[in-house]
């Protein structure tokens, strides 16, 4: 009985011992999974703030964020040129204090101001900063999941086109971006018309690219812009592309719009686009413009009948306002100054001498038949004929 009694003993002890071995081993197990969620959440704050809701932090959030911002300029250069001004600084820092130290939202008119005062690249890095900052505590401390208002997210891209900080403005037309920016065609407007300043075609493909992966719908605004862009850089290969793609999203053009593109059109000779363009045109539009009206005789002029381009003239004469009349005699003497040599200049070298003496030719006829019904006064009719077109 005393041997059962001992080994009972024995087996209660060594139980409790197998007990507290095994919850040890629990423990530690516990503790190093702590750890490696710990610095998962450290290295991906975007998943575990606030989205998740269950990562354990060993220490509180507004350590873990001033971290993340810090190593993002921690390796800038110390030049006058990529420091970022004093007032976006300051904004800056007392933004982060609110967010990260006193745990409360700054006030709206931080945000705006330091929108407003965006003077360089290093600005508009600190900018994107705080917004990821700000995105992070509206998700996490304040359970807001929508975005910041698409007024607020206009002037970001507005604020990146001015300073030219384009890379960012791209940035800013993602659908899902961690910044708490909401893409809008206005915000891509931005950056197309500083690409319209620069005559920078990549930058107007690019965001094209961006508009099509991001389902953003193409406006009216958007075609005027990117017509000029083309049209100034004299690229007809871009114009043709992108025209077929607004027209196949059904986006009604602009009068303006219209103007560019048969401008550009006779401007290279190509009468078979021109057309094509007129019959696009007059589907939605009664009458021409001051420009589309030229660019339409212009044609007629290039199809050798400069009766017809005469007669047009004087019907938009009668149709243009008393306003826009004078122009007329602007656009006559830029169709006989100006067009002949550059029309020329998109022809074959084998083709511009034909094409030469028939403008010699029939703009004269043309002019004269003007002069028959009191316009293009202006014109002298025998320094007209002196003049070589094809020098």
């Amino acid at each position: 009985m005393q041997v059962i009694s001992n080994a009972r003993n024995l087996a209660r002890v060594l139980g409790a011992r197998t007990i507290i071995f095994n919850s040890n081993l629990r423990f530690s197990s516990y503790l190093n999974q702590s750890h490696s969620s710990s610095l998962q959440c450290q290295l991906h704050g975007d998943s575990c703030s606030g989205i998740c809701g269950s990562c354990y932090y060993p220490m509180p959030l507004h350590s873990v964020y001033p971290m993340i911002s810090r190593t993002c300029f921690s390796t800038e250069a110390g030049t006058a040129d990529s420091n970022p001004t004093e007032a976006v600084k300051e904004l800056y820092d007392n933004m982060l204090q609110s967010v990260n130290v006193k745990r409360t939202m700054p006030p709206n008119a931080s945000l705006w101001s330091m929108i407003g005062n965006c003077k360089n690249h290093e600005d508009i890095k600190l900018l994107f900063d705080v917004l990821q900052n700000l995105r992070r505590f509206r998700l996490s401390n304040l359970r807001i999941h929508s975005n910041f208002n698409c007024n607020l997210c206009q002037e970001v891209a507005r604020a990146c086109a001015r300073v030219g900080a384009v890379d960012f403005g791209k940035k800013a037309l993602w659908l899902h971006n961690v910044f708490g920016l909401t893409p809008s065609i206005a915000s891509a407007h931005h950056l197309l018309s500083h690409a319209k300043v620069h005559n920078d075609t990549k930058l107007m493909v690019e965001v094209m690219q961006l508009l099509k992966r991001n389902n953003l719908p193409l406006q009216a605004g958007t075609a005027d812009i990117v017509f000029s862009i083309c049209s100034d850089t004299n690229d007809w290969g871009l114009i043709s592309k992108y025209s077929k793609r607004f027209i196949k999203a059904g986006v009604k053009l602009r009068q303006t719009t219209f103007d560019t593109w048969m401008e550009f059109a006779v401007r290279r000779g190509d009468t078979e686009s021109l057309w094509n363009i007129e019959k696009l045109r007059s589907e939605t539009m009664k009458q021409h413009s001051l420009t589309t009206g030229f660019a339409f005789a212009k044609g007629l002029l290039l199809e050798r009948k400069p009766e017809d381009a005469a007669a047009l003239i004087q019907a938009l004469n009668e149709t243009l306002s008393d306003a826009k009349k004078p122009g007329i005699t602007v656009e006559v003497e830029k169709l006989v100054n100006e067009w002949p040599s550059e029309v020329l200049k998109h022809q074959k070298e084998e083709d511009q001498k034909a094409l030469a003496a028939a403008l010699k030719s029939d703009i004269p006829t043309m002019v004269a038949s003007l002069l028959n019904i009191g316009l293009a006064r202006s014109v002298n009719l025998e320094d007209l004929a002196k003049k070589e077109i094809l020098s």
